[in-house]
């Protein structure tokens, strides 16, 4: 049976996204535990490239993923989409529709199964704010998106 490890890579990379500074030493150390590598980082915009490639870059610059392998960056691609689903509740659109977006975001790779023959996995987790671009006009916004590489 392929059952998971005790702390999965999507509550990982929510846990890290999640975590106030204070609480991200702890996350830090159990995630780590789990044998996961992983990087954090900021995004905003109205731009949706730009949120999109923030996240490949983080990704790229911490070495999570290989830039010339293509299963990589396609798994990467996917999680991030998946995440920005959350974030925009199903509609992949921000400037377009008069939206902005002030995030962080945590990227996991990491083996999240038992049986070592299912491979790696990706996960992107996406917490921050989205409105209307006038300070004050924004909620409260998530997102999770987990692929196989």
């Amino acid at each position: 049976m392929n059952k998971p490890m005790q702390a999965g890579i999507g509550k990982s990379a929510l846990l890290l996204v999640l975590a106030n500074s204070h609480e991200l030493e702890e996350a830090d150390t159990r995630v780590k535990e789990s044998g996961f590598s992983f990087c954090l980082g900021k995004t905003g915009s109205m731009d949706l490239q730009k949120v999109v490639s923030a996240i490949e870059t983080a990704a790229k610059r911490n070495e999570l993923v290989n830039e010339t392998l293509y299963r990589e960056m396609h798994a990467l691609y996917h999680a991030i989409l998946e995440a920005l689903e959350g974030v925009t509740r199903g509609q992949i659109m921000l400037g377009d529709v008069m939206r902005t977006v002030g995030l962080r975001f945590s990227i996991v790779r990491g083996r999240p199964y038992e049986n070592k023959a299912e491979g790696e996995w990706i996960a992107v987790a996406l917490y921050g704010t989205i409105g209307a671009p006038i300070k004050g006009l924004e909620h409260e916004t998530t997102g999770l998106g987990i692929n196989h590489i």
